[in-house]
């Protein structure tokens, strides 16, 4: 029993010992422990900076949001802070501006708004949509370079008491990529009853997209244009067109007021229009200057004839039948083409003719104008280059056939082909074309070009 008993012990000790060396932790597992707990201290220490930095942001944003809603529903503080945004108006003004009239840019079109960086005036774009208001601004204000919101709202005009909305139509826009179009707008009164006598159109902020981070806080200066004067839109019945059209009523033209004195001048005798005035000026300028008389000084008759020949003359041309002939003209009674007994002559032909010929030409040239009414009209494209007065003509021709003896002079240098004089040179080359080509051939025959 006492064996059994010292064999049992043995067994117990020797099962005590597995334990004890089955819960050793072996030298691997301590170095792995060792290299993670080394591990997420150094990943801590790291990290702890990243986190605060985030909270400090988030928090920072919190507060800017919530100031920024402040400072949006109170005017006056929002430009006394810088800002480097501003809307600006991307063209000028079309004018003058009358009231009932649509208001455009100088090329036609609608206004656009455009948002820019403020310093080097760089188009600038926003991820989200801004909401604009288009209101009208006194032509004194800002009066200084530096202005607050305040003093901008301060500064907008309203109608008058019993008055319509001085500006009506799409005045709450939406800007998105930087760029909002103003659709038609227009003044119902005039700016003669402010103390500047002028007004401006501003554009100002209203509303920024929300849920935008920082997009509530953006600050962006207001536009607003250069200070114009608005007319009653009776006004424009008396406005002179630039350029005036064929159509249009002689008393367009500069220096010519409706029912003046030289309106009714020209009138008495059938002068009605733009292109009956030029038509005469063609024929007899001498009969129109008359008819005008000692009261439009020299002055005044070349701004007149100046504003008149930047009429556009369109495409359509006036063909004058007779016994054998053919004559084509201008809308302003020039004559382009004659044709006699199926030889055509062109407008640099007309002056190398003999007295005879040319006064025959005149006489009927002064019969078409006189029968304008019965020409053929035909709708074809005009010479692409504007028609000469007479007198750049006569003055081409004269130097086309200085160059034309010189050429001839040394030999070297034909006549100028008949056939391409008439159905070439004179019908789709002007007159300063073939000096040139005169030129050209003078100075081959100098064998200075080969």
């Amino acid at each position: 029993m006492a064996a059994k008993r010292f064999l049992e012990g043995d067994d117990h000790e020797d099962s005590h010992n597995q334990k004890r060396l089955k819960t050793r932790p072996s030298f691997a597992s301590v170095i792995r422990e060792v290299v993670m707990v080394n591990f997420f201290e150094n990943f801590c220490a790291a990290l702890e900076p990243m986190l605060r930095r985030a909270v400090s942001e988030e928090v920072e944003n919190g507060l800017r949001r919530r100031c920024a809603r402040s400072i949006l529903r109170c005017p006056s503080l929002r430009m006394s802070q810088p800002t480097s945004l501003q809307l600006t108006f991307g063209k000028k003004l079309s004018l003058p501006i009358f009231t009932g009239t649509k208001i455009v840019d100088v090329d036609g079109d609608p206004l656009q708004v455009v948002l820019v960086e403020h310093e080097g005036n760089l188009p600038m774009s926003l991820p989200y949509w801004i909401k604009l208001e288009i209101v009208v601004l006194d032509g004194d204000f800002p009066g200084k370079e530096t202005w607050t919101d305040d003093e901008f709202t301060k500064s907008i005009v309203k109608e008058r008491s019993g008055k319509r909305p001085l500006l009506t139509g799409d005045l709450n826009i939406t800007m998105r990529d930087g760029v909002a179009s103003v659709g038609d707008i227009e003044f119902t009164d005039n700016s003669s009853w402010i103390r500047s006598r002028k007004f401006r159109v501003g554009a100002r902020v209203m509303q920024v997209q929300a849920g935008n981070g920082n997009g509530e806080g953006v600050l962006i200066r207001a536009a607003m244009t250069e200070p114009f004067v608005v007319k009653d839109h009776r006004g424009e019945l008396y406005k002179k067109h630039h350029p005036p059209a064929l159509e249009d009523e002689v008393w367009r033209l500069e220096k010519i007021g409706k029912g003046g004195a030289f309106h009714q001048k020209l009138a008495s005798h059938g002068i009605n229009t733009v292109q009956d005035f030029l038509k005469l000026f063609i024929i007899d300028p001498p009969k129109l200057r008359k008819i005008l008389g000692v009261g439009m000084s020299e002055k005044m008759w070349e701004a007149t004839l100046k504003h008149a020949k930047t009429c556009v003359m369109g495409s359509k041309l006036y063909r004058y039948h007779g016994n054998a002939y053919t004559l084509t003209f201008s809308p302003i009674c020039q004559l382009l083409k004659a044709e006699f007994n199926g030889q055509v002559y062109y407008q640099c032909d007309f002056k190398r003719m003999q007295t005879s010929g040319e006064a025959y030409i005149e006489s009927l040239v002064k019969d078409a104008y006189a029968k304008w009414n019965t020409l053929e009209e035909v709708d074809e494209l005009a010479h692409d280059t504007p028609l000469l007065t007479q007198e750049r003509t006569i003055s081409y021709i004269d130097r086309i056939a200085s160059l034309h003896r010189m050429c001839l002079g040394y030999g070297h240098m034909p006549s100028f082909p008949h056939t391409m004089s008439n159905d070439v040179a004179c019908n789709s080359i002007d007159a300063p074309s073939i000096e040139a080509y005169y030129l050209l051939r003078f100075c081959m025959s100098l064998k200075i070009l080969s």
